[in-house]
């Protein structure tokens, strides 16, 4: 498989919007988990994932599958792919209005990744890592400093869509808050905007 091109736009399957298990066992079912299996993930599935985190469900682009102070949607998700069946490893960033992946860097950034999150480095062993980061600018320019509260509470909602997704597909995950913010920043290149907030392992 020929390697992906920095900016190379991948378009996602659509999500599947009747799952096989319900919400209230997905949230009866729903653990951390630190160990992962070496099940690679397939691209649907990664879809999904990425569409229960942060994609649209109405018919406007702020209209998103977790709510969002004023709709104004600070969260950007990165995915670091590992191991998804016809997939090439790399970190990509979400587009949700397109539905697409955008290649940034072709290179597997989950050992560093780790080492960046207080050498909790058995995240490498996920089939992909999800990085919720925020442009906390995008709230508190309507809310002011109170607009940071929202912010958080964005990514919670994500957060735990994200997570009971990952239950409903037979997968696990933890949501990690224990890194250090300009190591993160720095794994990841992010813009200078954009403040890492959560990292969540799939597998």
């Amino acid at each position: 498989m020929t390697p992906l091109s920095k900016e190379e736009i991948i378009k996602l399957p659509e999500a599947n919007q009747k799952g096989q298990m319900s919400l209230e066992t997905a949230m009866q079912k729903r653990r951390s988990v630190r160990e992962f299996g070496g099940r690679r993930l397939t691209l649907a599935e990664l879809s999904q994932l990425l569409w229960a985190a942060q994609g649209i469900s109405g018919a406007r682009s702020y209209k998103r599958t977790a709510p969002s102070a004023g709709g104004l949607c600070p969260l950007e998700l990165y995915v670091l792919v590992g191991e998804v069946d016809g997939f090439e490893v790399g970190l990509y960033r979400y587009q949700a209005g397109e539905n697409n992946l955008v290649c940034l860097h072709g290179r597997d950034l989950r050992l560093a990744l780790g080492r960046a999150a207080v050498e909790q480095t058995w995240l490498a062993e996920a089939a992909v890592v999800f990085v919720f980061a925020a442009v906390y600018e995008r709230t508190t320019g309507k809310y002011g400093e109170r607009g940071v509260r929202y912010v958080h509470m964005d990514v919670a909602f994500a957060a735990e869509n994200l997570h009971l997704q990952a239950v409903a597909l037979g997968l696990g995950t933890v949501v990690m808050g224990a890194f250090v913010d300009e190591q993160v920043h720095g794994v990841l290149e992010l813009a200078e905007e954009e403040r890492p907030l959560i990292i969540m392992p799939v597998g």
